[in-house]
Parts: structure tokens; sequence; C-alpha cells
């Protein structure tokens, strides 16, 4: 097993391109180990590589004694003076064992276990080294197999893991295709592939834009914000360093070309491409587009947008399942509420609001009963049960309630119409 060492040894720094001493250090630890496992642990031994040789050579230590009582540990004087004629009682001789091809059977195995673990680790960090910088980078390689779902991606010098949740929904690959991925982490472990790959995340919809727009290379164009729902619809926000460079048509290409190569890396996921503004109202408007946008209602405090779209846009503002809006809002960071003309001017009118104030009505019952013709607080309080409970959405108990939370709101607002009144009259006082 160790004979022609010197070539392994070569061979395998060569192929493996381990640092050359790691290895001598691991067979020489790994000779040390089986030889303890064949001739015992208590021994003090030392193994040394001889490079002229091509051999491990391997040696004990023992304390020269009178009479050897463990000779694992011990030689007598008489013994040691063969080796050395000089030795004295209680000196350490160190003397040369049987050559290291003469372990057993499982001593042997022991050291090849010892060197491949040695390989493995000095390997991994050799990846780790040369990976390490590589963080966040687009790297290509080949499906060379599946475990449980992920995609074991080979780079060449080693292999990387594209996890199930980092894979593209609706796209299957087969053995040896070519695929392309984001670097998402580089770790230094043993037990599981070191490189995890992407395919998913904001990140590489960003990187995949660098590559193909110079612009964005050269720090001409920048991207502000990225957000996707892989395999469907993504939005990217852009803004431009230089007022004559249009940072959407840069994106774009001509006739589409850049992002159609990003599209298609992507297999159809709809990009769109935002002009960025630091006017949150400006900005909503642009990310909700196609749509138009009639109005924005900007709360700075909350981080909230209240957008009016006209009422054949509003559905288009919303886009479908909601998604248009909800990748608007993700790029904004903002809590986005989209509502129609005809529902904002509802909003607008007092007697709609005073529906809202009702603990028990919501914006949806509000609606129901509006459009059921009751516009205020003070026509509901006049209503009777089987009025409510006509409209098809509201029971008798929550009908009763509604009504007497009326009635009591509505009892209320003639004093506070009156205690203004008042306080308005003795403003006047005051000023005359």
């Amino acid at each position: 097993m160790l004979s022609d060492l010197k070539r392994i040894i070569d061979q395998i720094s060569r192929d493996k391109g381990i640092d050359r001493e790691l290895l001598v250090e691991a067979l020489e630890e790994a000779v040390i180990s089986a030889a303890r496992k064949s001739f015992g642990s208590r021994r003090d031994l030392e193994a040394r590589y001889n490079d002229e040789l091509g051999e491990v050579e391997l040696f004990q230590f023992r304390t020269v004694v009178d009479k050897v009582k463990d000779e694992q540990t011990e030689i007598s004087l008489e013994e040691a003076k063969m080796f050395d004629p000089e030795v004295q009682l209680h000196d350490d001789i160190g003397t040369k064992m049987e050559n290291v091809s003469d372990l057993g059977r499982i001593a042997a195995q022991s050291a090849k276990q010892v060197i491949i673990q040695k390989m493995k680790d000095a390997e991994r960090d050799v990846v780790y080294d040369l990976y390490k910088d590589r963080k966040g980078e687009v790297i290509n390689g080949i499906v060379q197999r599946f475990e449980r779902g992920n995609i074991i991606v080979n780079l060449g010098r080693t292999d990387a893991i594209l996890p199930v949740n980092e894979q593209m929904p609706r796209r299957s690959y087969r053995q040896g295709d070519r695929i392309r991925a984001y670097l998402l982490d580089v770790r230094q472990t043993s037990k599981e592939p070191q490189l995890v790959l992407s395919r998913t995340c904001n990140e590489f919809l960003e990187k995949l834009f660098s590559l193909e727009v110079p612009e964005i290379a050269e720090s001409i164009v920048k991207i502000m914000g990225v957000t996707r729902e892989p395999g469907s619809r993504a939005k990217i926000a852009v803004t431009s360093t230089e007022t004559d460079v249009d940072p959407v048509g840069a994106c774009v290409g001509m006739k589409g070309s850049r992002v159609q190569n990003v599209v298609q890396e992507l297999q159809g996921e709809k990009i769109d491409i935002v002009p960025w503004s630091p006017d949150p109202a400006r900005f909503v408007s642009n990310a909700l587009a196609p749509a138009q946008i009639s109005l924005v209602v900007v709360d700075e405090e909350n981080k909230t947008l209240l957008v009016v779209a006209p009422d054949d846009q509003l559905s288009l503002a919303i886009g479908r399942q909601g998604q248009n809006v909800r990748l608007a809002s993700q790029l904004l960071s903002w809590k986005i509420d989209v509502k129609s003309e005809a529902k904002y001017a509802k909003l607008m009118e007092e007697g709609y609001q005073s529906l809202l104030e009702l603990e028990e009505v919501g914006e949806k019952l509000a609606d129901v009963l509006y459009d059921g013709g009751f516009a205020s607080v003070q026509e509901l309080a006049a209503a009777s049960l089987e009025e409510l409970t006509s409209l098809g959405e509201i029971d008798e108990e929550l009908a009763a309630k509604i009504i007497e939370a009326a009635k009591t709101r509505a009892a209320e607002a003639p004093k506070n119409d009156g205690q203004e009144e008042k306080q308005a009259a003795e403003s006047e006082d005051e000023v005359s």
C-alpha cells in the first residue's frame, strides 16, 4: 500500500491542487495512527517521510532502564547500547521500527482512511480559498446528479448544490444540461457541498442585468431595487447618473435585445423595468405601470400610499391575484392601497365615513350598506332588521348590533354639533 509513495504524492498534489507538504504530513500521521493500532497505543512514535527513498520511516522513543517493565515505553541499557554505545540510564533513545510496509492489514486500512480524510480536508480548504472571493458571481456548470430534489452541479474543480427552494418553478433539468446560477454562499464544511447556488434570489436578476448592460457595469445606470416572484414576474428600478442616458432604454437595449437575453435565461419571467424616483408618488406611479394612476395620497409617517386609479384601470393596477401591486409594494418598501376613482369618491363622502366609524362595520360591509341605500349613520339608525338582512350578507344578530351602534352614534351627533357651535360662538365673543 505504501510503495512508490513519491509518485503517488506527486500525482495527487498535481491532480487535486493540494499542497505537497499537507499530503506528506497526512501520510506521516496516518502511519503513526496505524502503528499505534498494530504495536500499542502508549508508544511514543514519530514518522518521517524519506523523499529520496520514497518511504515512511517509523521511529519509537523509549526510556533507558535497568529492568524493563513496559516494553512499549522502556528499553534495557544493554539493548540501548546496541544502538548508541554512549547511552546512559534514564536517557530517551529513538530507534527505527520495522518497515511500515510490514504493518498488518488492519493497520494499513487505518492508514488509508486517515490519508483519505486528510485529502478531503485539504481539498475542502482549497475549494474554500478558491471560491470565497467569488461569492456573488454568476457561475456556469453542468447538471451532475439529483439528490432529494436538490441539483448537484459540476463546476469543474468541485461540485455545488442548487437546493430545491432556490430552483425556478416549473423548470426541469436532465443530467448533462448546462446551468447558470448565482453563487449564494461558500461554506467551510465537510458534511455537505460547500458551494450553494440560487436561481431565484433577487441578486441573480440584478447580476444578469449587470452582465448584459455595459452602462450598469460602468455605474452610469444604477439598480435601485429588485423584487421577483421567480418564474412569473419581476420589477427592477433603475436610474441614471448622466442626464443624457435613459436608464430604461439602456436596460431594454436595441429592439429589446438586452432584456430579452435576461428573460430567456429566466425561462420567460416577465420583467418590468421601472424608472426610479425619490418622490414616492411618482415612483409608485412608475412601478404600477402599465396601469394609469389618477391620484396618490402619501402618508410619510406610516409609509403608506393610497393610490387612486380610473375604474377601468383598477384590475390592471392590482394585477392578477394582486401580483402587480404586491411587487410594487416590495420594490418601494411601502404599503400600497389601490382604490378605484368611484371608491375614492365614496370614501370622501361624509355619510360613508360615518358608516366606517361604527366598530361593527368594515370597508367591505360599508360598501354593502352604502350600495343598499344606507348612505349615512342616521339612515342606518332608522333601518329595520328586515331591511338589513335583506342585503344578503348580514344576519339578524349582526343587523341588531349595527342598528344599535348607529342609534348611539346618531344620538351623539347633535350633542357634538351643539358643542362645536357653542365653542365657535365663544371664539367669536373673544375676538370681538
